[in-house]
C-alpha cells in the first residue's frame, strides 16, 4: 500500500488534488448541523444530543490522528488514504443502518466512532508529503490540501439539504441520504488514493530541489514564491517525542484549541443559530436560507486557509495568528453588541470568524515545520490535532448546552447565545496570550543532521521522514 515515487518529470502539482479529493469528502462534517433539525424532529433528540455524533467524531479525528501520525509517517500516504476511505465510507453506512432502525447509538457509533477514525487519518494523510513537495511554500501548500476540508460542507451542506427535501426527513429519509453519501464519498476518495505519489529523494533539476536550492543560496528566484518567514532554518530536526518536552508544543495546543472552540461552536450550530437569532424580525430565516449560510460558512472557511495560509508565507505564522485571534475577538463581540439587529453584520462577522478558523487549522503545519523541522512533521501535527478533540467537545457542549438551559429559562432569539459567545470571545483572548509566548525551540531538543552513508542505507526510511531538500 506504499505509495510509489513520481517518476522523473512528475508535476508536484498533481499530488494537492489527490490530497484535495480526501479532504473536500471527509470536510462534509462541517455540514452536520445540516441534519440536526430532522434527527432532533424524527428521533426526539436534544440539541445537545443531535450534537453528540459530530463532536464525538471529532475527538476521533484528534486521537486517530495522535496515535495514528507516526503509522502514516512511516507507511506512507497512500496506506492512510485508504485507510480513511474505508472507515469514513463505513461510518455513513452504519449511520444509514442507525437512521432506518430508529437506534441513535448507532449513528453515534457510526458516525462519530468509526467515521472519525476516517476523519484524523484523512486529515494527516497528506500533510507531510506535501510539506516534503513545497519546502520553498509549505503554508501555500498545506493551505491548499486542507482548504478541501473547510469547503467540503460548501457541496455537502445543499446537497444534504436538497436529499432530505427529495427523501423526506423522517428516518428513513435521512437514512437514504447518509448511504448516498457514504456510496458517493467512497468513489471520489479512491481518486486520490490513486493518484498520490511521494516525491523522489533530491533529484537535482527536481522543481522542489532547485527552488529549495535557489532559496539556500540566491534568495527566491524570479517569479518564484517569496520564502518562507524567518524559521530556525531547515537544519532542526525535531522528533515527535521530543517536541512534546518543549513549551512550544503546548503553546500551540492551546493556541489551536481556544481558536478551534471558538470557531467549531458557531459552525456547528451555524443552520440552527442563523434562525434563532432573526426568528422574531420582519424577516425570519428560512431552513434553505440556514443551509445556504452553512454552505457561505464553508465558503470562508476553505477560502481562509488558502488565503491566511499563504499570508502566512509573507508575514510569519506568529503574526497570522495574531490576526486569527485578537480580530476574532473582536468579531465576536460585535455579534453580541449588534448581530442580533443586523443581519449583515452578524452575516460578516461570522464569515471573517470562519475565515480564521480555517486559516488557523491550515497555517498550524507550517508552524510547526518553523518550530520543530521537516523531520516527523506529520507526527507531531498528529500529536496536536488532540487540542481539536477538546475543542469539538468544548465548543458545541458550550453553545448547545447554555442555548438549551437559556431557551428553558423562557429566553429566546439572541438571548439564546450571549453568555456562549462571550465566553469564546475570552477564549481567543486565553490563545492570543499562548501565541505571545512562542519562542523557537531550545537546541537541547534537536536531533543531529543524518550523515550521507546513514541516508542512502535506509533509502525507503530515508524518503519517508526527509524533506525532498534534504
Amino acid at each position: 500500500m506504499s505509495a510509489p515515487v513520481a517518476p522523473p518529470g512528475w508535476s508536484r502539482w498533481l499530488v494537492p488534488p489527490a490530497a484535495l479529493s480526501v479532504h473536500l469528502s471527509i470536510g462534509q462534517a462541517y455540514a452536520w448541523s445540516v441534519f440536526k433539525p430532522p434527527l432532533e424532529s424524527a428521533l426526539d433528540l436534544s440539541g445537545t444530543q443531535s450534537a453528540l455524533p459530530f463532536q464525538l467524531a471529532i475527538v476521533m479525528l484528534g486521537l486517530s490522528a495522535a496515535f495514528g501520525g507516526t503509522m502514516v509517517e512511516r507507511r506512507g500516504p497512500r496506506w492512510a488514504m485508504t485507510v480513511a476511505l474505508v472507515c469514513f465510507s463505513s461510518g455513513f453506512l452504519l449511520s444509514a443502518l442507525g437512521a432506518a432502525t430508529q437506534q441513535f447509538w448507532l449513528i453515534v457509533f457510526g458516525y462519530g466512532v468509526v467515521g472519525g477514525i476516517g476523519l484524523g487519518i484523512g486529515y494527516i494523510s497528506p500533510v507531510s508529503t506535501l510539506i516534503k513537495w513545497f519546502p520553498d511554500r509549505p503554508g501555500l501548500a498545506t493551505g491548499i490540501a486542507i482548504m478541501g476540508f473547510g469547503g467540503g460542507a460548501l457541496i455537502a451542506s445543499p446537497w444534504s439539504a436538497r436529499m432530505l427535501e427529495s427523501f423526506g426527513e423522517d428516518h428513513t429519509g435521512i437514512a437514504a441520504a447518509f448511504l448516498v453519501h457514504g456510496l458517493t464519498y467512497a468513489v471520489f476518495m479512491s481518486l486520490g488514493v490513486l493518484l498520490i505519489r511521494v516525491p523522489r529523494p533530491a533529484a537535482a533539476g527536481s522543481p522542489t530541489a532547485t527552488a529549495t536550492a535557489t532559496a539556500a543560496a540566491k534568495g527566491p528566484a524570479p517569479g518564484a514564491a517569496p520564502a518562507p518567514a524567518p524559521g530556525p532554518g531547515p537544519e532542526v530536526r525535531v522528533s515527535a517525542r521530543g517536541a512534546l518536552r518543549t513549551p512550544q508544543f503546548w503553546c500551540l495546543w492551546v493556541v489551536l484549541c481556544m481558536n478551534v472552540t471558538a470557531g467549531i461552536g458557531i459552525l456547528e450550530k451555524a443552520a440552527p443559530m442563523i434562525r434563532d437569532f432573526f426568528a422574531g424580525s420582519s424577516a425570519p430565516v428560512s431552513a434553505s436560507a440556514a443551509a445556504g449560510f452553512v454552505a457561505l460558512l464553508s465558503a470562508a472557511n476553505m477560502a481562509g486557509r488558502i488565503g491566511w495560509s499563504s499570508t502566512s508565507d509573507l508575514i510569519g505564522r506568529k503574526n497570522v495568528y495574531r490576526l486569527y485571534l485578537g480580530v476574532g475577538a473582536l468579531m465576536y463581540l460585535l455579534i453580541v453588541l449588534f448581530g442580533g439587529s443586523s443581519k449583515p453584520v452578524f452575516v460578516v462577522c461570522a464569515l471573517v470568524l470562519l475565515s480564521f478558523y480555517g486559516g488557523g487549522f491550515a497555517t498550524i503545519p507550517a508552524y510547526l515545520k518553523d518550530l520543530f523541522g521537516t523531520y516527523q512533521v506529520g507526527a507531531i501535527h498528529g500529536r496536536l490535532l488532540t487540542a481539536w478533540s477538546t475543542a469539538g467537545v468544548l465548543g458545541p457542549l458550550i453553545v448547545n448546552w447554555l442555548a438549551d438551559r437559556e431557551a428553558a429559562a423562557g429566553k429566546d432569539g439572541p438571548e439564546l447565545y450571549v453568555l456562549s459567545l462571550s465566553i469564546m470571545t475570552g477564549l481567543l483572548v486565553v490563545g492570543f496570550i499562548a501565541n505571545e509566548l512562542v519562542r523557537p525551540v531550545h537546541p537541547r531538543h534537536h536531533l543531529p543532521a543524518p550523515t550521507a552513508p546513514k541516508e542512502a542505507a535506509h533509502g525507503a526510511d530515508a524518503r519517508s521522514q526527509q524533506p525532498e531538500s534534504a
